[in-house]
């Protein structure tokens, strides 16, 4: 329980609060900030304050409801400025949904969740308000908020894109592994596992050694993150070894793809209609390379259209299709006991899960920054769903260990005052001055890539680590810290750093993460010299070489069909 409040002292309250958290006394800091907080019934900051105080106090369960509070005093403070009616705000919900859809495409997160919170109307849910809303808090890093949403909304609807929200949540979530197992089968249970024929057969060529067949399925293959990891591999394709059919969405609003690839578009047909579309291409081996994420086609696995199916690249958990004979996985993913979540078999290819071309837009290296700043620039481009508590915590301490050191938060929602301030103060709430962080929305081409001269060391989050963010950041010549989490994926991190010769940025838990940021960053001509090796290592490293991961490939794929064959003939 807090104590009665007494009256702060000093012109300014908050500094004065302020004052009394960086001296180490949270006790004296919360009742100072809850003196405010009770005078002034609208007031954000004070919240904000508080929240942090009673954190470093110890009292996490009385400080979540003024986080609670803060956020959306702050995010209501904003709606006059933003144009909207708030008095009709209070009234109607369909305008409420209007509202919260309208701010969550200008990444405003906060007030958006706050709008379609209340727009929900369960006697006639809208199935665009409830998942809009979960996705608005997943992207305020709201996860177990997220998780109840789209749960609620898997369960009402019975809807199987909703659902594969739930999943990508559930990603996020301390008992991930079994979850998201549990939740992907039961997905297939709802959505696939009846269409998937008891004897499928196929009318493919039972000719060992011949030109194989290989079908690759997405949304696009040039338009999003897949495409700097998946056109090395089909422009380094074999086509003596392999014939490569394209199944996405819509050909036509796809950049340049390899002259030899047959591109199929899926624009407006049903999985059935797809799956035969496959059959009648007699694809020996069929990969996903989307996963559980929005555009997924896994509907079409289902019908089981070829001998072969295989999981990749974007999606490392399981589908939990049965029909999905196949997972791939680095070699330094594997953790003993994993076999257990999939329901398909993980096929280990090696150091990396797939090639990552870099930006033909690179811009020359440059020295690390600190050497012209005279202090150190962290650095993590990630969504802020992968900020867990315990990221956050070690990251504070690293800043607060560094007090004139700075954290860039990159991400397109970090354009949202409301999570900036959120973010804050959860920093603050571990020994972080909010000074201490820079928030960067989205930007692309060379703007992005010139954001990485911007930094000294990136951070890895964990238990989520970074994936394409990761490999940019390495191939611009930034140092990665990342560690070697407890489960699988927790290790996405690992095939990213080690491979490219720089093992001594892979951490063993978060004090020996903690303990390398402060050492790898004190000594600014070693901070340099380590740059110095970091893009060089990346060029040098299987990432670069499309060719030689690309033949392996191949090679895993004649396995796997070979394999398929002797079973035939069995």
């Amino acid at each position: 329980m807090l104590a009665e409040p007494i009256a702060p002292v000093g012109a300014d309250p908050i500094a004065a609060g302020r004052a009394a958290l960086e001296a180490g006394d949270a006790a004296e800091a919360a009742r100072l900030f809850l003196t405010i907080a009770r005078a002034k019934p609208a007031d954000h900051e004070s919240r904000y304050w508080l929240y942090s105080a009673l954190m470093a106090d110890g009292q996490p369960d009385s400080a979540r409801p003024f986080l609670d509070e803060a956020r959306d005093l702050h995010a209501t403070s904003l709606f006059r400025g933003m144009g909207v009616d708030v008095q009709r705000f209070r009234a109607d919900k369909a305008y409420c949904g209007d509202v919260g859809l309208a701010l969550y495409s200008h990444q405003q997160m906060a007030a958006a969740s706050l709008a379609l919170g209340r727009s929900l109307d369960f006697d006639q849910l809208s199935l665009q308000h409830i998942a809009s809303y979960g996705l608005s808090l997943l992207h305020q890093g709201r996860t177990d908020e997220a998780i109840n949403v789209f749960q609620v909304a898997a369960d009402t609807f019975q809807n199987s894109v909703v659902h594969e929200f739930l999943l990508y949540a559930l990603f996020h979530a301390p008992d991930r592994m079994q979850r998201v197992a549990d939740e992907a089968r039961r997905w297939s249970d709802l959505y696939a596992a009846h269409l998937t024929p008891a004897e499928p057969r196929f009318d493919n060529d039972r000719t060992a050694g011949r030109r194989l067949r290989i079908g690759y399925v997405g949304p696009s293959f040039t338009r999003n993150q897949v495409a700097q990891f998946l056109l090395p591999v089909l422009d380094a394709h074999d086509p003596a070894v392999v014939e490569v059919f394209l199944y996405c969405a819509e050909p036509a609003e796809e950049g340049p793809l390899p002259q030899g690839c047959k591109v199929r578009g899926l624009d407006g047909m049903s999985d059935a209609d797809v799956a035969a579309l496959i059959r009648k291409d007699e694809v020996d081996i069929l990969v996903d390379v989307w996963g559980h994420t929005a555009g997924s086609r896994l509907g079409v696995f289902a019908y089981r259209p070829a001998p072969i199916q295989v999981a990749w690249i974007n999606f490392v958990q399981t589908t939990g299709l049965a029909c999905m004979d196949y997972i791939l996985h680095a070699d330094s993913m594997a953790v003993e006991g994993s076999e257990q979540y999939y329901t398909e078999e993980i096929w280990r290819i090696g150091p990396i899960v797939a090639p990552s071309r870099p930006s033909p837009d690179r811009l020359d290296p440059v020295p690390t920054p600190a050497l012209k700043n005279g202090y150190v620039t962290f650095g993590s481009f990630n969504n802020p769903a992968k900020l867990s508590e315990i990221t956050i915590a070690a990251w504070a301490i690293i800043l607060g260990q560094r007090p004139n050191d700075r954290l860039v938060l990159k991400y397109a929602t970090f354009a949202d005052p409301v999570l900036q301030r959120v973010t804050q103060a959860r920093f603050a709430a571990y020994g972080a001055r909010p000074e201490q962080l820079e928030f960067r929305g989205r930007t692309t081409g060379v703007d992005y890539l010139r954001e990485f001269q911007d930094i000294d060391l990136a951070l890895d989050p964990s238990p989520c680590p970074g994936g394409t963010t990761s490999c940019d950041a390495l191939a611009n010549g930034v140092p990665l810290l990342t560690q070697l989490g407890e489960d699988l994926y927790g290790r996405i991190g690992v095939p990213v750093v080690e491979p490219c010769g720089l093992s001594e940025l892979i951490a063993d838990g978060w004090d020996d993460y903690v303990a390398k940021a402060l050492a790898v960053t004190e000594d600014y001509e070693a901070l340099d010299a380590l740059r110095a090796k970091v893009r060089p290592g990346f060029d040098a490293s299987p990432y670069c070489d499309d060719v030689g991961f690309t033949r392996n490939l191949e090679t895993t794929f004649r396995q796997m069909f070979d394999r398929w064959l002797a079973a035939e003939r069995a």
